[in-house]
């Protein structure tokens, strides 16, 4: 006779890897736990962290604090964390929240279930930071109907960029081999699926070590050639190992979508280099012109940084007028946070707090004022929308992206979702835009 199955309850914070994670959780625990959006009911809650920048750690750790209440009222429940905030604080955690059950590092998902019977075992908790570099991946489960999958081709990261905690806390660059990747596609295609997003730190490393020396452009032109991929995204990209031969598969290869998200962090050459991001503001604008002259039209997002240790103001404005020159159609912007072990965290000339919002403050305006610009430039123009899902925004609406990866708010029949339609754009915001489906 079969137990029946407890619930797990998974908070996820950060990055499309750590979405992917919290699916590879749920697919490892899947004979054990069945997952439920109604923590309070929780056998097993799980949180899956990011602490890239000092915000995202510490909503972690409030949200533990919080929980202390629910594991009071349910004794039985285990809590756990896991991801980036548990590989850089480990043992610390448990000082920190002695009601915690269970830490375990970004490669411990893998372990989880000898890590639950160990703690039901021993009736202590378990802690968890290890890395192995034969670590099995485990095909992420489809859920039928979904129109879009994400991928991981890869994990880990060898730059040390001096800002950055992803090598210390995801380990060294590891990528899966290509046979494991394209199986994984195939059985998401025969299903009907239609859109994928290939994940790693560094995509553009992807390859290296493998035994077949497939590069990164070698998987995308053989994923391309898949029956039924229509769509092929992915991310990140370093502008560093952005090769010419991954450019020209924007024109080369039918179902990669016009948009790349490639972080610039900076527009000044001085911290570029403090930063050790291994190109010049020079070599960066010479590949986004190639970018545009293989691909016009190409949709073009970043990552900025403000208030970098030593940044002047000379040194802003140089990021400000790469951002008008490149004309971003979306980007991703923080203040500076320094990190444990990273080497900029050391640096004596750091950036005071009022002026870092400051400069952030005039950055998110610049940023506002060209997406805005963008999206403005797509009304009247009838682009095909891949359906994902009901609107976020808008009640009874639907929800899909472009191609470019702008988001479309319209209305429309749920038995649309997972399909491709026709939508005239009508409306522009910061965000997202507005339309009517139509015929082109």
């Amino acid at each position: 006779m079969n137990r029946p199955k407890k619930n797990l309850y998974i908070k996820t914070y950060g990055c499309q890897m750590n979405v992917y994670d919290s699916e590879q959780i749920a697919l490892i625990l899947g004979r054990d736990y069945d997952l439920t959006d109604r923590p309070e009911e929780a056998d097993l809650y799980l949180i899956n962290t990011c602490s890239i920048r000092r915000k995202s750690e510490e909503k972690v750790l409030s949200l533990v604090g919080r929980l202390k209440g629910l594991k009071n009222r349910r004794p039985q429940m285990l809590l756990g964390v896991g991801g980036c905030v548990a590989q850089q604080e480990g043992e610390r955690l448990l000082q920190r929240a002695p009601h915690l059950d269970l830490v375990f590092g970004a490669q411990g998902i893998y372990r989880l279930p000898h890590l639950l019977h160990q703690r039901l075992e021993s009736g202590k908790a378990v802690v968890d930071t290890s890395f192995s570099a034969d670590l099995p991946y485990i095909s992420g489960q489809v859920t039928p109907g979904a129109p879009k999958k994400l991928v991981t081709i890869m994990q880990g990261c060898n730059n040390y960029c001096t800002y950055c905690v992803v090598p210390y806390v995801r380990g060294p660059e590891r990528s899966r081999p290509a046979a494991e990747v394209i199986n994984e596609v195939q059985d998401f295609l025969r299903q009907g699926g239609q859109e994928v997003t290939l994940l790693g730190q560094n995509v553009n490393s992807y390859g290296k070590g493998l035994a077949d020396g497939l590069s990164f452009p070698g998987l995308l032109r053989r994923l391309a050639k898949l029956p039924g991929l229509i769509r092929l995204r992915f991310t990140t990209s370093h502008p560093r190992d952005l090769s010419d031969d991954l450019i020209c598969c924007f024109a080369e290869l039918p179902p990669l979508c016009d948009h790349i998200h490639l972080p610039v962090q900076a527009g000044s050459n001085h911290i570029l280099a403090r930063m050790h991001r291994g190109y010049t503001r020079e070599e960066y604008l010479h590949k986004v012109n190639r970018l545009r002259q293989i691909c016009p039209g190409i949709s073009l997002t970043t990552d900025l940084i403000v208030g970098f240790p030593g940044e002047t103001e000379a040194d802003f404005a140089d990021t400000l007028a790469l951002m008008r020159e490149v004309a971003f159609d979306a980007a991703f912007y923080f203040k500076y946070s320094p990190r444990p072990q990273t080497a900029a965290a050391a640096l004596v000339d750091q950036i005071p707090e009022p002026v870092k919002a400051e400069r952030l403050a005039r950055l998110r305006t610049l940023q506002e004022e060209l997406s805005l610009a963008s999206n403005q430039r797509l009304v009247g123009q009838f682009k095909e929308v891949l359906v994902e899902g009901l609107s976020k925004q808008q009640n009874q609406q639907l929800c899909g992206r472009l191609r470019s990866n702008q988001v479309v708010n319209f209305d429309g029949p749920q038995d649309l979702i997972g399909r491709m339609v026709w939508v005239r754009i009508e409306k522009a915001n910061l965000h997202s835009l507005g339309g009517h489906r139509c015929q082109p």
